[in-house]
């Protein structure tokens, strides 16, 4: 089994949960005997090819004439996409399957899906639907049909929870049949304190709880809800400092905030973080909190538990389905700085409460969240589909009409 696998994200260019779940999947995958060759956008001081994990890694730059939007630079990152990959699969060929991850490289998995004539598998991590409670603007409306057409030329598509199943049901009338639930998972050796290198003093003082967030700072991940019930904690366990990790175009407007509600002082904003300063923070916290406004699965989510770090977590889309309150975490409604306020209260006053969390959730992470098992699934979807496609007669292949420049040859020469 050979998978070409398109994906923007990888490690070390991390953006979102995208770069991580690829990582983990491929390294998964290649123990299970799969040959996966990622294609990928690289990074300053990166090699442009290299092997992880018994993954070959392929990273591209994407044109820097200049981009007018976003989107172009999406996919002008396509074209230089396809330029990596198709000498690539011309030289190893054989390749069974086609797996994209998320929109951004719908354009080039198209291409490679008919013009290596293999079946195309996507996962869809979040939609723009969902991301923004509807669609707003000719931007959301582009990148949606977008999404729409890479489902649509995908012979299956994969998510990650039972509510993205039936939110692609909703939105883009998949029928059923066509997804596939596959969970995510979560190394949990990823997550280990390794101590000595990070001062907890950096960020808070020796008496102070550390009530910790990490993620990317948009609207939609609801770090303004937590920071509205901020007050309400101060005012019952005021030794209490929020660190607030991560980065984006939300930060300016949640400093703000801080500031006018008078907490700032209290609220410590560190920017980007690398694994050790991650781990350590997830170590010395009293409580891990996910206050998201939409949330496909909850990686997170998952990540604190591996840390074992008690989790506050919003009821939302995959977050309903990884949590059980009061078992191995605690829910809220979304949008409700009360709520939010009287679950982490709970914690950091109950440290018997906190320790049972704690120790439930990270065995639910080791039975049910492991990519081993991920990959034996996500493997037999690439086996079901392969075989199907053998049964399948593709449309006629481009080498049976005449070749583009032998075209323009022809017609030049009824002139000549």
């Amino acid at each position: 089994m050979r998978v070409a696998m398109l994906s923007w994200e990888f490690p070390p260019k991390i953006v979102g949960g995208l770069a991580q779940h690829v990582y983990d999947l491929t390294a998964a995958l290649a123990r299970r005997g799969v040959e996966v060759l990622v294609f990928t956008c690289g990074a300053p001081g990166v090699p442009e090819a290299e092997e992880i994990n018994g993954v070959q890694v392929y990273r591209v730059h994407p044109y820097t004439a200049g981009t007018l939007d976003f989107v172009t630079w999406v996919m002008q990152f396509n074209v230089a996409l396809l330029e990596r990959a198709f000498p690539v699969l011309e030289r190893v060929r054989d390749v069974n399957v086609v797996h994209a991850h998320d929109w951004l490289v719908a354009w080039a998995a198209r291409a490679l899906k008919h013009g290596l004539r293999v079946p195309l598998v996507a996962t869809i991590h979040a939609t723009e639907f969902g991301r923004n409670n509807g669609l707003h603007n000719e931007t959301q409306r582009f990148i949606s049909g977008i999404e729409w057409w890479l489902c649509y030329e995908a012979w299956r598509v994969i998510v990650c929870s039972r509510y993205m199943e039936n939110e692609l049901t909703y939105i883009f009338q998949l029928p059923r049949d066509k997804l596939a639930v596959v969970p995510n998972g979560v190394n949990p050796q990823n997550y280990a304190y390794q101590g000595g290198q990070v001062n907890r003093d950096w960020f808070a003082a020796p008496d102070e709880k550390i009530v910790f967030y990490v993620g990317r700072l948009v609207r939609e991940k609801g770090v303004q809800v937590l920071l509205a019930g901020a007050p309400a904690i101060l005012a019952r366990h005021s030794k209490t400092k929020f660190v607030i990790a991560g980065k984006g175009p939300y930060e300016h407007e949640l400093r703000r905030y801080a500031e006018q509600l008078g907490i700032a002082h209290r609220v410590y904003f560190t920017g980007h973080i690398d694994n050790v300063t991650r781990n350590a923070l997830y170590n010395w916290a009293a409580v891990a909190v996910c206050p998201s406004l939409y949330e496909p699965f909850g990686i997170v989510a998952l990540e604190a538990m591996a840390a074992k770090t008690p989790v506050v977590v919003t009821d939302v889309g995959g977050m309903s389905e990884i949590v059980r309150d009061g078992i191995d975490g605690l829910k809220c409604p979304p949008d409700d700085p009360g709520a939010l306020a009287d679950k982490i209260l709970r914690i950091l006053t109950d440290p018997g409460l906190a320790q049972g969390l704690r120790e439930r959730a990270y065995r639910k992470v080791l039975q049910e969240c492991n990519w081993d098992d991920i990959a034996r699934q996500t493997r037999a979807l690439y086996e079901e589909v392969w075989q199907q496609r053998r049964r399948v007669q593709w449309p006629e292949p481009a080498e049976a009409r005449p070749r583009f420049a032998g075209r323009v040859y022809q017609l030049l020469g009824r002139y000549a």
